[in-house]
């Protein structure tokens, strides 16, 4: 299957000069909707990664800016700035928030230069966040961890992996369900990568180990007759049947992040098939055999439903596909995969230190 190269188009399509809308409708931003914080976390770190589309340091500028009047103190961001550029009353997320750390540690370590400055000087205001929700610390975390690619030994992120290590659930004893929660829900890869994430950077084995274990259930949990049949927004406990809808692209993508991670960590090359097995989820190598992409706007499908996809193509999603396509086109150059490798093991070694 040939995998194409990732596109902004769809992205610089849902954005303007306040940030990225959250909905579509089809492929047309729904502006009453409004923006939130999380897509424009997310979409900091994608464009921080593109090395190649010329409109890409605008948007980080826009979507940094986005972030730095989000931002309440105390690591607290507002949610969602409605078109009329008005805060709306929704109450504050810790996903959310954990998704702008997220977006300003992949800006610290990949993004335009002169925007890293800025992005240090937010991580550090918001980087005393806590949370009791394990995707919330697991998104913070694992941008921590790309603050100590930058940066080894950097305190504040140091600090932030330390409590995280404490507070990010473990592998159970039970042999068919080492899940640490009774049902898988979302974004489920996203747990093992912090544990991968944060292991590797206290030089905590047990920890890392524990991530690679979890992630290895995970992909054989998620995966039916060769191909990946990810939970669905319902969730998924042992024993429910599938396939079930709808399921997600943030399934997808949560996969192709953490398994990559573990090879860039690990070097180990058998992480990579599950990294093409979802990105062919996103092309049509799914349980309804439909692709997600939509060729002609570069945007992705909201969700994979039982007869084909929902149309709408909103921020999430897009970020999504983009994000997988990114590393896949990274991981198809052996030479920059190598040296990712090498620069991450030395910060990790660093950071040990």
């Amino acid at each position: 299957m040939k995998v194409p190269a990732p596109s902004l188009d769809h992205i610089v399509r849902l954005t303007d000069d306040v940030g990225i809308a959250e909905h579509a409708l089809g492929s047309v931003p729904r502006r009453a909707h409004g923006y939130c914080t999380d897509d424009n976390g997310r979409a900091l770190a994608v464009v921080s990664r593109d090395r190649h589309d010329p409109r890409a340091a605008a948007l980080a500028d826009t979507y940094l800016a986005f972030l730095v009047h989000a931002h309440r103190g105390d690591g607290v961001f507002n949610l969602r700035l409605s078109y009329d550029r008005r805060w709306t009353p929704d109450t504050a997320s810790d996903d959310a928030n954990g998704r702008a750390i997220f977006g300003l540690g992949v800006a610290i370590a990949a993004g335009p230069d002169p925007l890293r400055w800025t992005a240090r000087a937010l991580f550090e205001a918001a980087s005393m966040f806590r949370s009791p929700y394990p995707r919330a610390t697991a998104h913070a975390a694992i941008g921590a961890a790309e603050v100590l690619d930058a940066h080894p030994g950097d305190a504040t992120a140091l600090a932030l992996l330390r409590e995280a290590a404490r507070s990010l659930p473990r592998p159970l004893t039970h042999a068919d369900w080492p899940w640490p929660e009774s049902r898988l829900t979302y974004a489920n890869a996203l747990i093992p990568e912090a544990l991968i994430a944060t292991g590797a950077a206290l030089n905590d084995d047990v920890l890392l180990a524990d991530g690679l274990r979890l992630l290895t259930w995970l992909v054989d949990a998620e995966t039916q007759e060769g191909r990946f049949s990810f939970t669905p927004t319902g969730g998924r406990g042992r024993g429910d049947p599938r396939p079930v809808f709808d399921q997600q692209p943030i399934e997808a993508a949560s996969f192709v992040e953490a398994c990559a991670r573990a090879f860039d960590l690990t070097g180990d090359r058998s992480w990579i098939e599950p990294i093409e097995r979802a990105v062919a989820w996103f092309l049509g190598e799914n349980d309804a055999g439909v692709p997600l992409l939509d060729p002609l706007t570069s945007g992705c499908a909201d969700g994979l439903e039982p007869a084909g996809v929902n149309r709408n193509e909103g921020a999430e999603s897009t970020l999504m596909l983009v994000t997988a396509l990114q590393h896949a086109e990274r991981l198809s150059r052996p030479g920059e995969a190598d040296v990712a490798n090498g620069q991450r093991r030395t910060a990790a070694s660093a950071a040990k230190r």
